[in-house]
């Protein structure tokens, strides 16, 4: 809830305000004195009730506020109607009373104290009673008008502020989360490869027979590069990693090894039947296409539960001479009119994964219904690997 008023604006305003009123009120009731014989004690009274509770009223507490703003409002209806005598600085008290009360959230209560002028403006008689209640009562609906406007203004800015927060909080902890999972992947990836590369430089240097200092020079500059190279990847990843594993245990990248597990989780978390089908001759891969296939098949029955719950899935896993093909297949629906739901930021981080080894994704509704993800990527196996580089090392 806004703060009320003008007691915002300044500390001393909830007091200076009102007795500033109230000062203006007698002063007004000592001139008109003479007019106001039978009621100049009631009326000089009625003024300081008409505006010294506004002190209340702009502050913060609720109740104090609510029997102030009614208090204020009974001496100046008591002030119009026997007497016809209600002063300006009462008249300005009341506005402000019913503005301050629309932009603290008090609507009904600013309506209810709007209504005693309503009916005196139509009950009454005296033609300039009626005339200072009709003019009270429109500039009253006025400031109560204003004041809710504040308030709704108010409102909406606190809740933007707190959705835009939480959005960016949101964004924060995604963010941390793909640097952390960037830096994994570069670390059980990319970095085992570059240390390959210093490790086999160094060894064709020193067991090549024969070699020229030139390729020897060369050679060694291979390797202090690689070096150079791992020494940047692992500045880049305490960069990666600042603040973004924070109270995060670390664990090596998946690999197909842990497909069981991960159809295990999928099957107990969709309650649905999920199938691992394997054929071919089973190899070590290279671990970036391991990881590439697992996270595609993860990504794949994400999508499953997601856009066709309670349908059965089969994961199919190829090995084949030079290649690996995968499969996922549900028997949900399936149609066209899918797609669009299944052509986000899922199916479009399949397709950079695969690319990214040099293999290829393809995704679309399954022959005889369902939707079919399938994947091939190029693989060769640790073991070949190993045997090419101890071919590149026993070169002349």
């Amino acid at each position: 809830m806004a703060r009320a008023g003008f007691a915002a604006a300044s500390p001393r305003a909830g007091l200076v305000v009102p007795v500033a009123l109230a000062v203006l009120s007698l002063t007004e009731v000592l001139l008109r004195g003479a007019d106001l014989a039978g009621g100049f004690a009631a009326l000089l009274l009625l003024g300081l009730a008409s505006t010294l509770p506004l002190s209340l009223v702009l502050g913060n507490g609720r109740f104090a506020r609510t029997c102030a703003a009614l208090a204020l409002s009974a001496a100046c209806v008591l002030s119009l109607v026997p007497f016809g005598g209600l002063t300006v600085g009462g008249v300005v008290a009341q506005l402000v009373c019913v503005y301050v009360l629309g932009r603290a959230g008090a609507t009904r209560l600013g309506g209810v104290l709007v209504l005693p002028y309503v009916a005196i403006a139509l009950a009454s008689h005296e033609e300039l009673t009626r005339i200072v209640a009709v003019l009270v009562a429109t500039l009253a609906s006025a400031a109560a008008a204003t004041g809710i406007a504040h308030h709704v203004r108010s409102t909406a800015q606190a809740h933007s502020a707190t959705e835009q927060a939480f959005a960016d909080t949101l964004l924060e902890h995604a963010a941390r989360g793909e640097r952390a999972r960037i830096a994994r992947e570069l670390h059980d990836v990319v970095a085992h490869h570059i240390s390959m590369i210093a490790v086999q430089a160094e060894t064709a240097r020193l067991t090549t027979p024969g070699l020229p200092p030139e390729g020897a020079t060369r050679l060694l500059a291979i390797g202090d590069t690689a070096r150079t190279a791992l020494t940047e990847m692992r500045r880049l990843l305490g960069v990666l990693r600042e603040d973004a594993e924070t109270g995060v245990q670390r664990r090596p990248q998946p690999g197909l090894g842990q497909l069981l597990d991960l159809i295990d989780e999928s099957r107990d978390a969709a309650g649905s039947r999920t199938r691992l089908i394997v054929s071919g001759p089973i190899a070590p891969l290279d671990p970036g296409i391991e990881v590439t296939a697992y996270r595609i098949v993860q990504e794949a029955l994400t999508n499953a539960r997601r856009h066709a719950p309670g349908a059965a899935v089969d994961v199919e896993l190829r090995y084949g001479d030079g290649d690996l093909a995968l499969r996922v297949r549900d028997n949900g629906p399936g149609t066209s009119a899918d797609l669009p739901a299944l052509s986000g930021h899922g199916l479009l981080g399949m397709r950079e994964r695969a690319a990214t080894v040099g293999g290829t994704l393809r995704t679309g509704p399954a022959p005889g219904g369902g939707f079919l993800v399938e994947a091939r990527l190029p693989v060769k196996s640790e073991e070949t690997e190993t045997e090419t580089g101890k071919e590149a090392g026993a070169l002349p």
